[in-house]
């Protein structure tokens, strides 16, 4: 997983600053290390700590909104899909294969949205999607494709009765709230966190266990305090980085949603 693989990386790197402060250390000439300087290196050092957690506190709590305003949009979309499904129902035989595409719709979009996860059962429904979901899209032709046929077989249905007038309006329009919501789900899925303000925010971070090296004792509770420092901050990298693409990794929005709309258009 890219994000394991991203926030390891900066855990080495962050281990790396302060090695290289460790190893600096010794060749400081003694004016280096007078009193004064050492206070202004720990001034420096807490502007950068506060800032570096300023920032980590807002990436997290930005992201972990943005994760639970994208379950809510999914809980949404399900909504939308057993609706259509119930006005279809409603209009009668003749929206039955509008019913069924709908239904392998669905089905299919849960298999390739959660490919680790069990399949719906049945074969009435395409298995291999493409493209495959990435950590920034989870757009499919395939799966657009199904929504333009069943747009195509909604626009076609001829009422015959003042029942299906009514309910012909209402039924493209949750055709189109569910396409506008699909297409929401589509754009929240891209990641929000810049390369830039990364790579920013990690030379801060170096920067700091670079110092911490410098002014470490020479001693294994030192050196121990300081992986776990880096551990810890890693960490938190992985946990941001992973709650910004919430259909994929290890924190993934819930794919229940979906299913139980599935199984309310299978009754």
């Amino acid at each position: 997983m890219n994000e394991i693989a991203d926030a390891g990386l900066l855990m080495v790197v962050l281990l790396g600053g302060s090695a290289c402060g460790v190893v600096a250390r010794p060749f400081l000439s003694e004016h280096h290390r007078s009193a004064e300087t050492t206070d202004l290196i720990r001034l420096v050092v807490t502007m950068l700590v506060t800032f570096a957690a300023l920032v980590l506190g807002l990436l997290t709590t930005s992201v972990k909104a943005s994760f639970d305003g994208i379950d809510d949009d999914l809980r949404s979309f399900a909504i939308n899909i057993i609706q259509l499904d119930t006005s279809l129902r409603q209009y009668g035989d003749a929206a039955d294969p509008a019913r069924a595409l709908l239904r392998s719709y669905t089905a299919a979009a849960i298999a390739s949205t959660w490919p680790g996860e069990p399949k719906p059962a049945g074969t009435y429904y395409p298995t291999r999607i493409s493209p495959p979901p990435t950590a920034n899209s989870i757009e499919s032709v395939s799966l657009g494709g199904m929504l333009v046929r069943l747009e195509t077989d909604l626009r076609q249905l001829e009422p015959s009765d003042p029942m299906q007038r009514r309910l012909e309006p209402v039924i493209l329009n949750q055709y189109e709230r569910l396409s506008r919501m699909r297409w929401r789900l589509i754009e929240e899925a891209h990641s929000s966190i810049s390369m830039p303000f990364y790579i920013v925010l990690s030379l801060w971070l170096v920067i700091v266990f670079a110092s911490f090296g410098l002014s470490a004792p020479r001693n294994i509770l030192s050196y121990i305090t300081i992986f776990l420092g880096a551990l810890s901050i890693a960490l938190v990298i992985y946990v941001i980085l992973d709650l910004d693409t919430p259909f994929t990794g290890v924190m993934m929005v819930s794919s229940q949603p979906m299913r139980d709309a599935l199984a309310e258009l299978s009754r």
